[in-house]
Order: structure tokens, then C-alpha cells, then sequence
């Protein structure tokens, strides 16, 4: 097994994980048979991310790039599925849905009538695609200033935080290794912010009264 083999299977693995980790969401709507206190929006970003890379796998011939996000954008349909028979306010999630697909409409359109087949295809997809997953991976940065003011990371995901550094330093290695750009460069961020939130649980976990630093890692 050379070098992008063994990447290409480290990323398969890393991402999955991290697309698994709403199953405990799942579980949680289960067994309370209510969606509330869960996020209904990330599922839909992560679903509309995934097809877009999906689509740009399927254009590229990348076979890493189409078996992970067909994985990825089933979860995150059941994970929509889900949400939406618990969720109390159905006319919110119906709409919000309804964006996501008009969004997929307008950009399936755009992508495969308005834009060229080739060069010129492959690379405004990749790089819309890219756009929106630096978004994603700088989205929660807000949150981490919250943190900072609160001195707390309760709110952080340990076990989540090494899915995304394993995940996003795999793919960075790997479109490092295609010299695929639309794929090494939007990764990098979850890198950062990734050392940002080891940081801050090495930092704020330090200094939590009777707080032992074993349990930041028994998440």
C-alpha cells in the first residue's frame, strides 16, 4: 500500500467517524422522542457540503471523495429524516429543508446547463465547494470566543475535536498528494481551529476548580 492509498483510507475512516457522531443525536431524539436541545441546522449544511463534493468527486473520478460523501450525505439524510418526525416546530424545519433543496436546485442547475463541461466546470465547483467548507470550519469560532469570556469548555467536544483534527489534517495530506487544491486548502482551517480547541482544553481545563484534566478525554 503506497502513501495516497494509505491516505485515501485514512481519510475514508476519519470522516466517517466524525459523520457518526450524530448518531448519538439520534439516539437522543429516540429515546426522548423529542428534537429539542438538538441542532437541526448543521445537518443540513453537512448535507448540502456533502453533495457538492459528491458532485465533484463524480466529476473528478475520485473515488475517496464519491464513497465518503455518499456515506456522509445518507447520514446526514436520516439524521434530517429524524429530526424532522421528533421536531415539535415542523413549519421551521419544512422551511429551512426547502431552502436547503432550493440552494441544491439553483446550484445543480448553474453547474451542469450555465457552466461548460471540463476545466472550467471542475473548478468553479471545486471552488464553491471549498468556499463553503472554510465557512463550516470557521462558523463555530464565535463560539470559541464565548469560551474565552466564559473560561469554560464545557460546551466543547472533546472526542469530536480529534475527529476533526484527524479528518482535516487527512485530507489537507491528500489533496496535498493529488496537488488538488480545492481540497487541500479548505481543510486547513479545521486544522487550526481544531489546535485552537486543544488549547483551550489544556488552558480552561487547567484552571477549573476540582476539575481532574483526566476527564477531558473521557467524553
Amino acid at each position: 500500500m503506497d502513501f495516497l492509498q494509505l491516505l485515501s483510507c485514512a481519510c475514508i475512516i476519519f470522516t466517517v467517524g466524525m459523520f457518526t457522531t450524530g448518531l448519538t443525536d439520534l439516539k437522543k431524539m429516540k429515546t426522548t422522542q423529542s428534537a429539542d436541545n438538538v441542532q437541526f441546522l448543521p445537518f443540513l449544511t453537512t448535507c448540502l457540503n456533502n453533495l457538492g463534493w459528491l458532485y465533484y468527486g463524480l466529476l473528478k473520478g475520485d473515488g475517496t471523495v464519491i464513497s465518503v460523501n455518499i456515506i456522509g450525505a445518507f447520514l446526514q439524510t436520516l439524521y434530517i429524516i429524524t429530526y424532522c418526525h421528533y421536531a415539535k416546530d415542523k413549519r421551521r424545519v419544512f422551511s429551512q429543508t426547502l431552502m436547503m433543496v432550493s440552494v441544491l436546485c439553483v446550484g445543480w442547475v448553474y453547474f451542469t446547463v450555465v457552466i461548460p463541461s471540463g476545466e472550467a466546470q471542475l473548478s468553479q465547483l471545486g471552488l464553491a465547494c471549498s468556499v463553503f467548507t472554510i465557512s463550516m470550519y470557521l462558523s463555530p469560532l464565535a463560539d470559541l470566543l464565548d469560551i474565552v469570556r466564559n473560561k469554560s469548555v464545557e460546551r466543547l467536544s472533546f472526542s469530536l475535536t480529534v475527529a476533526t483534527f484527524f479528518t482535516s489534517t487527512s485530507w489537507t495530506l491528500y489533496g496535498l498528494q493529488l496537488h488538488d487544491y480545492y481540497i487541500m486548502v479548505p481543510n486547513t482551517p479545521g486544522i487550526f481551529t481544531s489546535l485552537i480547541r486543544f488549547f483551550l482544553f489544556w488552558w480552561f481545563g487547567a484552571i477549573i476548580p476540582n476539575k481532574p484534566s483526566y476527564k477531558l478525554i473521557q467524553i
